[in-house]
């Protein structure tokens, strides 16, 4: 049985969120789960989830404010949690990473464990503590569930050790070349980083799953990405996070080759746009312009395989 809605706990929502939660009508049905599951701590199941994983996606801010998603890799039991508030994750500094830039002790962080054959995913928000360059251990701020939608099953296996690091050197890019326009127009999965500086001078930093079939990112001739936003559970974390502030940072995944294509840029949120109607089922539509693009061949030592698709949704046009 659900928690009744406990008022002397103050909503995790900030303004961005309760405006966007605002403009379809859901602030008060979004009252209650906000202060009964987005917690401070992780339950049980949050707990044993993340040592399982082989991989986890990140999100950081650099020294010049700006926002990157990434995804490291390690042997299963790499992440810990030695107390509900706590997450240890036993990953060393990687220079090639743009993210590493903000990973640093006393840094904003956000965590997102998914298990893609399974389609579990949890968050978590918080701060980083660390004492060498080997691993970090991260306090719980938000700690919260999502839903399995629009996750495209894949199972995964290491194609190296992943404590043994690519070769192959980063490329840095003002624009996108081929090479990235097709990992774009061609992905049925990305990942999203966003964040807020809140009252009292809290960063709050998030980052999510986005995923369609393939192709559901459209990308112009100019580099500018526009994504369908489906229904989902109403939290509005990263939409939310763009009313207040735009900057955005994108990761996506070559899942046959481990490459990773990082970008951070700009977002703009787009409700009535008149382009929603060719995007089946979107409730609105949002634009990502980038300005800075990392592509890194080899990143990952994981490769992956694409199981039965489940997504009730295309795009058109």
């Amino acid at each position: 049985m659900l928690e009744q809605t406990r008022q002397d706990v103050n909503s995790p929502w900030h303004e961005g969120e309760l405006a966007m939660q605002r403009s379809v009508g859901v602030v008060e049905r979004m009252d209650g789960p906000g202060r009964n599951f987005v917690r401070k701590a992780m339950p049980e199941q949050h707990r044993a989830f993340f040592p399982m994983l082989p991989f986890v996606v990140l999100g950081a801010v650099d020294a010049k404010g700006d926002v990157w998603a990434t995804v490291r890799a390690g042997r299963p039991g790499f992440m810990s949690s030695p107390a509900p508030e706590l997450l240890d994750v036993d990953l060393p500094r990687d220079a090639d990473d743009p993210a590493d830039a903000g990973m640093g002790d006393g840094d904003a962080i956000a965590i997102l464990g998914i298990q893609l054959e399974t389609r579990r995913r949890n968050r978590l928000n918080g701060v980083i503590h660390r004492t060498d360059a080997g691993a970090f251990r991260v306090r719980a701020g938000q700690s919260f569930g999502n839903c399995p939608q629009y996750i495209q099953p894949r199972s995964s296996a290491f194609a190296r050790d992943p404590q043994i690091p690519t070769a192959m050197t980063p490329f840095y890019s003002g624009q996108l070349d081929d090479r990235m326009r097709g990992m774009i127009e061609g992905a049925d999965t990305f990942f999203v980083a966003s964040y807020v500086d809140r009252d009292g001078g809290e960063r709050q930093v998030d980052v999510s799953h986005r995923g369609g079939y393939a192709c559901f990112v459209r990308l112009s001739a100019d580099g500018v990405l526009t994504i369908p936003d489906f229904a989902g559970n109403r939290f509005f974390n990263t939409l939310g996070n763009f009313i207040v502030n735009p900057k955005a940072g994108f990761v996506f995944i070559d899942f046959e080759t481990g490459d990773l294509l990082q970008m951070t840029g700009r977002a703009e949120v787009l409700p009535d746009s008149p382009e929603i109607d060719t995007f089946e089922r979107a409730e609105r539509l949002w634009r990502f312009t980038p300005g800075q693009i990392v592509f890194r061949p080899d990143a990952l030592p994981l490769r992956w395989s694409k199981e039965s698709a489940v997504l009730p949704h295309r795009s058109r046009g």
